[in-house]
């Protein structure tokens, strides 16, 4: 449901997690609002330390907290990170959440993942299917993590009146991606693979699983804006879920991702690495009914993506 409108203008905005994809996205976002821009480094301010996070707060007391900083990655680094990711995310919602109630932020936002969906789930996921069944396992500490988030979220709320909300982004791309061989989410992935098989004159590219799991992708900026608008109309314990209502196959979206790349080679496909969920598409009816629509095409988005990609890969050759 929607809320009293909630004004941003004017505030102190802390946006924890600002150097990822998605902290970045937020920030070029909050340029269009009249804020000010709280954004420590990791180096200044580590949110896994209680203490310093506290202090933090004391001090900067910001008015409105977006938090979206994580231990993140994909199928790999999921299933071989088991420690990092479940104890870096527990311990960085915890102590954003708990700070940000003892200063009295007046709103906070807390970014979860799709991920915290039951793997068999009656799809589109409804954001009423969280904790109805077996989460997928490759991904299990860390959306376990995230689970916890939204339930402070929702305690929070409940015990004290704050006004916390959650929303759960589908799978994200764009600028800022992170672009390692090994722990990377699958766009990103996908996108050096093409590039350097393009550059070497590959005749094949080999892309993980079947092909067959479906995924539903969101343009990284389409993101942000629908935060900032859920930020000004949304005020509920309940999460929320953000993505474009739509999905595709792994096979398709490969194919997809060459064609933006310029790659003509063959495309196969290794069995022997994990699918992870069979398909995972988000119900976005509320979120659609509060106004909001994703905007970017995906082969748009993807070029955008691409783009961004080369420049990152020639300032790292600089």
């Amino acid at each position: 449901m929607a809320g009293t409108p909630f004004e941003l203008k004017g505030k102190t905005v802390f946006v924890a997690g600002h150097r990822g994809m998605v902290g970045s996205a937020l920030v070029r976002r909050l340029a269009r609002e009249d804020v000010e821009l709280l954004t420590p480094t990791s180096a200044e301010l580590d949110l896994r330390d209680q203490a310093a996070v506290f202090d933090w707060f004391a001090t900067r007391t910001p008015q409105v907290v977006l938090l979206a900083a994580a231990r993140v990655g994909g199928i790999v680094a999921n299933n071989t990170l088991r420690a990092e990711f479940i104890y870096d995310n527990l311990t960085i919602a915890a102590n954003v959440i708990h700070a940000a109630h003892l200063n009295k932020a007046e709103k906070l936002m807390f970014l979860g993942s799709s991920c915290i969906y039951p793997r068999l789930a009656t799809q589109p996921l409804r954001e009423d299917a969280m904790l109805t069944g077996a989460l997928e396992q490759t991904n299990e500490p860390y959306a376990i993590a995230k689970i916890a988030g939204i339930k402070m979220v929702e305690a929070y709320r409940s015990q004290y009146g704050c006004d916390f909300i959650s929303v759960m982004p589908t799978n994200l791309y764009g600028p800022g991606d992170n672009y390692h061989p090994e722990y990377s989410h699958v766009v990103a992935a996908l996108i050096r693979r093409f590039h350097e098989a393009k550059v070497s004159g590959a005749a094949n590219v080999v892309v993980w699983g079947t092909g067959t799991p479906r995924r539903e992708f969101l343009y990284v900026d389409d993101m942000a804006d629908a935060c900032m608008h859920l930020m000004k109309v949304y005020s509920d314990g309940r999460l929320i879920n953000i993505g474009t209502g739509e999905d595709v196959t792994i096979a398709e979206f490969a194919t997809l991702v060459a064609k933006v790349v310029g790659y003509h080679g063959a495309i196969s496909f290794d069995p022997s690495r994990p699918d992870g969920t069979p398909r995972k598409l988000l119900d976005v009816s509320r979120l659609n009914a509060l106004g909001w629509h994703a905007r970017t095409p995906l082969e748009e988005g993807l070029r955008l993506a691409y783009e961004s990609y080369l420049r990152e890969h020639r300032q790292a050759a600089e």
